[in-house]
C-alpha cells in the first residue's frame, strides 16, 4: 500500500493554523449608528438633498403663491364681506372655496412626489452606507451595530464611546468616488435601512375659514 507521506514542518504549519483558528476571538464589542444622520452626512447625501430642493423650487414657489391667493381672498373676506352685496360675497366665497381645493390637491400630489423622490435616494445611499457597516464592523471586530435613528429602538442609554456615525461617514466620503451623481434607484436586492430623508418643505393647505355672519 503506497503510503503518504507528510513533512514535520508542513503538520506544524496545519496544526498552527487549527490552533490559530480555534483560538480567534469572538467579536463582542457593539457598536451604535444614527444610519439616517450618517446617510445624509456624507457628501453624496448632501449633494442629492440640495439637488432635490433644488428639483422642487418651482413647486414650492407655486404652491406658495397659491396660498398666498387663498389668504388674499380670506383676508378681503373677513375685512370686507359686512359692506358687500350677498351676492358678491357669495361669488367671493365660491372663488376662496375653489383656490383651497386647488391648493389641497396640489400640496398633496407635490408631497407625495417628494416622498417618492426622497425613498429613491435613501434606499440607494442606504445600501451603500450599509456595505461600509458591514466592513467597518468586520475590521473592528463588532459583534453588533444598532440603528438608534427611530424613536422605537430600546436603547435606554448608550455611551458616546461606541457610536460609530462619523467614522462611518468618514469612511464612505474617503472611498466614494469625488464627483458621484445624483443616486438612482437601485436594481439591487439588498435591503437599504428604513429611514427617511430630511422632508423638502412643502407648505400644508389650511381649510379656508369662515367669514363673518354677515348683519341682517
Amino acid at each position: 500500500m503506497k503510503k503518504t507521506l507528510i513533512s514535520m514542518p508542513a503538520l506544524a504549519m496545519a496544526i498552527t493554523m487549527f490552533a490559530n483558528a480555534q483560538a480567534a476571538p469572538t467579536p463582542t464589542k457593539v457598536g451604535i449608528i444614527h444610519i439616517q444622520n450618517a446617510i445624509l452626512a456624507t457628501k453624496d447625501g448632501q449633494k442629492a438633498a440640495n439637488e432635490l430642493q433644488t428639483k422642487f423650487g418651482p413647486t414650492k414657489a407655486q404652491i406658495d403663491k397659491m396660498q398666498a391667493d387663498v389668504q388674499a381672498l380670506e383676508d378681503k373676506l373677513r375685512k370686507g364681506s359686512q359692506a358687500m352685496a350677498e351676492d358678491a360675497r357669495q361669488q367671493l366665497m365660491r372663488d376662496r372655496d375653489q383656490k383651497a381645493t386647488a391648493l389641497k390637491r396640489a400640496t398633496e400630489d407635490a408631497q407625495a412626489e417628494v416622498e417618492q423622490e426622497e425613498g429613491k435616494i435613501m434606499q440607494e445611499l442606504g445600501q451603500r452606507v450599509m456595505q461600509v457597516v458591514a466592513k467597518y464592523a468586520t475590521d473592528n471586530g463588532f459583534a453588533i451595530i444598532i440603528d438608534v435613528s427611530s424613536q422605537q429602538t430600546p436603547v435606554l442609554w448608550a455611551a458616546n464611546g461606541i457610536d460609530i456615525t462619523k467614522e462611518i461617514v468618514d469612511m464612505y466620503d474617503k472611498n466614494a468616488p469625488a464627483a458621484t451623481a445624483a443616486p438612482k434607484s437601485s436594481t439591487s436586492t439588498t435591503p437599504a435601512p428604513a429611514t427617511t430623508a430630511p422632508k423638502t418643505t412643502i407648505p400644508a393647505a389650511r381649510p379656508p375659514a369662515a367669514p363673518p355672519a354677515k348683519k341682517p
